[in-house]
């Protein structure tokens, strides 16, 4: 009988930065590689990964990963995590564009990338793995059921129930569902964004209802930001465009790019004539639509770049209609108020759509319940979501006759052990923390760097130097002080000077008791000069002392 282990690396009580492990026997199947966007103390983050430690120590029994669609939340953290292990990936058409042109970028070569249909089935190290197509924001989307010899483990990955989806990019199966259920399902992984929300997300997906109105009676130029990997909005806006007769400009490249993949792969084909390229754009031009894209909080910044007139291609005009279709993400919320506040100032008509209105593309109450309908599962596993929404997920199991003991909300970490068929216990835990990434391979999991910089951003600092000789320690230089964000200086005279007189203190009091060594000096000035300082100013900036030992000519 197969020994089934499940959990999380990221993913759980957090809104992005999804991993998800299903371990069988000795092979372990990672699913989504995604990260989640710093919070506004966290300075000069760009973004917060997955802790890839337990997969490093068992890359030789990882033998897959999946990424179910192109969203940033479930593979921006591939690159990180492929440069130290290598290992197969997984996913459909689209998303395999998009991954390789993003590998690229990091300076990744020769990733192992499998494309796969959205409806398949095949083997990896002798397991059987099957996919199924789902609907969500953006094309290729899929969920994913591993075999098990007492059923499956299926993740569901983002899903809403559509049965309108004309498209078969976006179209799910649900005769998938039920060929699925028939075989058994040991565990069912379901989405928990959207379990708050009474009834199904379909029709209220759809923004063309939101914003068709404004297309009817703008007399000037529509500008609409919306994300770039929203591609089922994206489409419905293009729609509109060609129904209203406006050309578009699509201003972010990375959507156009995009666009040529969903086009190379024929999954959809902006009208003829009806693009208007950058190079042909002009400021007079009224009879357009102008798609300002971007991800995470680059949207925000982008906008505001245009509101206050420094881009090079753009500038609002008091005729313009700004439609505002790009609801604030958590970490991103800060950008949007300053975007929105500063669109306001251009006096044009500013439109922000209701986001109570604009469902996000999600599994809703009664999606999930058809869910679990449709396949039944012995053991329910709320994933991807807040703590709230886990709870909220875990709930609606319950009303479909789910029993406490068959519904599992876990933490990061904490591993699901599943023996002959049955939960063997769930009080084993993997040691996580979460990794910070600044600029592009500095990470830092510890925080210390992020704690330096909020006391740097609110109290200051003071450094502080002074030259000894390396021979006798006999001050030859200084002490030299200076001060950013603490004191003014010139009220505060005083304090320079008896920070510049602790230091040297320090140095003449270890040299007399013939202790004297340059570091632990250094450590003992910065004490004195840290509690010297609190008590003249209330603050307690970074103190940075430095003692330089030369040597001299007798």
């Amino acid at each position: 009988m197969d020994t089934v282990k499940i959990f999380a690396l990221g993913g759980l009580d957090e809104d992005g930065k999804n991993m998800y492990c299903v371990e069988v026997n000795d092979s372990i199947f990672v699913i989504e590689a995604g990260l989640k966007y710093p919070e506004n103390g966290q300075l000069g983050i760009e973004m917060i990964i997955p802790d890839f430690k337990y997969l490093i120590e068992n890359k030789d029994r990882v033998k897959a990963i999946f990424i179910s669609h192109g969203h940033d939340d479930v593979m921006a953290a591939l690159p990180n995590l492929v440069k130290q292990i290598r290992v197969p990936i997984y996913t459909a058409p689209l998303t395999a564009e998009i991954l390789e042109r993003r590998l690229k970028k990091e300076g990744v070569q020769n990733a192992e990338i499998h494309r796969i249909q959205r409806n398949s089935s095949f083997e990896i190290n002798g397991i059987n793995c099957r996919t199924f197509g789902v609907t969500q924001s953006i094309a290729d989307g899929f969920g994913l059921a591993i075999e098990t010899s007492k059923g499956y483990v299926v993740y569901t990955s983002e899903f809403i129930i559509d049965y309108d989806t004309q498209n078969e990019a976006f179209r799910t199966d649900i005769t998938q569902f039920t060929d699925l259920s028939k075989k058994g399902v040991l565990a069912l992984l379901a989405e928990s964004v959207g379990s708050t929300r009474v009834g199904h997300s379909a029709p209220h997906h759809r923004i063309t209802s939101l914003i068709e109105n404004y297309f009817e009676d703008a007399e000037g130029r529509i500008m609409i930001t919306m994300y770039h990997q929203n591609l089922y909005r994206i489409i419905e806006v293009i729609e509109l465009a060609n129904k209203y007769g406006r050309k578009i400009l699509f201003y972010d490249d990375a959507l156009r790019e995009l666009l040529k993949d969903v086009e190379k792969l024929g999954y959809y084909h902006i009208p003829a004539g009806l693009e208007l390229p950058k190079s042909k754009f002009n400021q007079d031009m009224d009879n357009v639509v102008v798609l300002i894209s971007g991800d995470g909080a680059n949207i925000f910044k982008r906008v505001h770049k245009i509101a206050i007139k420094e881009d090079d291609v753009l500038e609002f005009k008091p005729s313009d209609t700004i439609i505002i279709a790009s609801p604030a993400v958590p970490g991103t919320e800060r950008e949007a108020t300053k975007m929105e506040n500063d669109l306001y100032k251009e006096g044009a008509r500013v439109c922000a759509v209701d986001s109570k209105r604009m469902f996000s593309m999600h599994a809703a109450i009664e999606d999930l319940k058809m869910m679990m309908y449709l396949l039944r599962p012995k053991y329910y596993i709320p994933v991807k979501g807040e703590y709230r929404q886990l709870v909220t997920n875990a709930n609606i199991a319950l009303s479909m006759g789910y029993t406490a003991d068959k519904i599992l909300v876990l933490d990061n970490g904490q591993i699901a052990l599943f023996e002959d068929g049955r939960l063997s216990k769930s009080s084993d835990f993997i040691k996580l923390e979460d990794v910070f990434v600044d600029g592009k391979d500095n990470l830092d999991a510890s925080g210390m760097v992020l704690k330096d910089r909020e006391t740097l951003s609110t109290d200051g600092a003071i450094v502080v130097g002074i030259v000894i000789n390396h021979k006798t320690k006999e001050v030859i230089g200084g002490p030299d002080i200076q001060s950013r964000g603490v004191i003014y200086l010139k009220d505060a005279d005083y304090i320079m000077k008896e920070v510049g007189n602790i230091l040297e203190n320090c140095i003449i009091e270890a040299v007399k008791e013939k202790r004297y060594e340059n570091t632990s000096c250094r450590m003992d000035a910065r004490d004195r000069i840290s509690k010297y300082v609190m008590k003249e100013t209330g603050k307690k900036p970074m103190i940075l002392p430095a003692i330089v030992e030369i040597n001299t000519q007798d």
